[in-house]
């Protein structure tokens, strides 16, 4: 069976899909994503899926899923690379694709995760009551 590499950039993991995704892939895919999460403590997910011609809504179903093991353990997942074509077609079948952010490129996914951290960490320093802030 063949594997998705994982690479870890900094603090996010890069999952490149260049293979058509079998279901044996898919839970592979969930289940080594989640380990290297865990593994790293990265706190990014991004999903280029630019080799990917059509997606289905089995496919569609694994990016929901893995959004939402990510989640789960403390990881932003942002999907990149999404053809227009492959847009068109998850909107003719109706998935919305809940809890996934989408960035044309992965230079914006990492900006797109990059941002939502500092907005996680501005948010949780102002409700510590141990942190003193200054008023000008």
């Amino acid at each position: 069976m063949e594997r998705v590499p994982i690479l870890k950039i900094g603090d996010i993991l890069l999952v490149s899909i260049q293979l058509d995704m079998s279901d044996q892939t898919a839970v592979a895919l969930q289940e080594d994503l989640a380990e290297r999460i865990v593994d790293t403590g990265c706190h990014g997910v991004i999903i280029d899926i630019t080799a990917l011609d059509i997606v289905d809504s089995f496919v569609g179903r694994m990016l929901s899923t893995i959004a939402s093991i990510s989640k789960v353990l403390d990881a932003e997942t942002v999907v990149v690379g999404m053809r227009p074509a492959v847009a068109i077609t998850l909107v003719e079948l109706g998935l919305s694709l809940n809890g996934i952010r989408t960035a044309l490129n992965v230079e914006r996914g990492m900006e797109l995760i990059a941002a939502a951290r500092a907005d996680e960490l501005d948010y949780q320093l102002d409700d510590d009551p141990d942190v003193e802030t200054a008023t000008p």
